[in-house]
């Protein structure tokens, strides 16, 4: 089992910053992938950033740029950094782990292929 807890949502006004964190318990190094996903009012889930082992990283077009996935191994925390939020980037953002699959690209932005997920955090952007 591995449990995950998101924190640093907020709200901000657009082109503003906000950095959200995952803090990852349990049987940790079992996993093989972690991401961050994102699901607006009425949308589906989409994937946002993913990260492996090796620090290999994918990102979304709509993001590429703007946030910066990272993580820190010792503290067995994901981050996500964000920059020049836009209003399109409103949402409830989730953290999410896999132990069956590896990231291996833009695969990886499935959540199909995750099987630990947190419990979410609001991000709101305002124009």
């Amino acid at each position: 089992q591995v449990q995950l807890v998101e924190s640093g949502g907020g709200s901000v006004q657009s082109g503003g910053s906000l950095r959200l964190s995952c803090a990852a318990s349990g049987y940790t190094y079992s996993t093989k992938c972690t991401g961050w996903f994102r699901q607006a009012p009425g949308k589906e889930r989409e994937g946002v950033a993913t990260i492996d082992s090796d620090r290999m990283t994918t990102y979304t077009d709509f993001v590429k740029g703007r946030f910066t996935i990272s993580q820190d191994s010792a503290k067995n925390t994901l981050y996500l950094q964000m920059n020049d939020l836009k209003p399109d980037d409103t949402a409830m953002y989730y953290c999410a782990a896999s132990t069956d699959w590896g990231c291996f690209g833009i695969f990886s932005l499935r959540e199909d292929r995750y099987n630990y997920w947190g419990q979410g955090t609001q991000v709101t952007v305002s124009s």
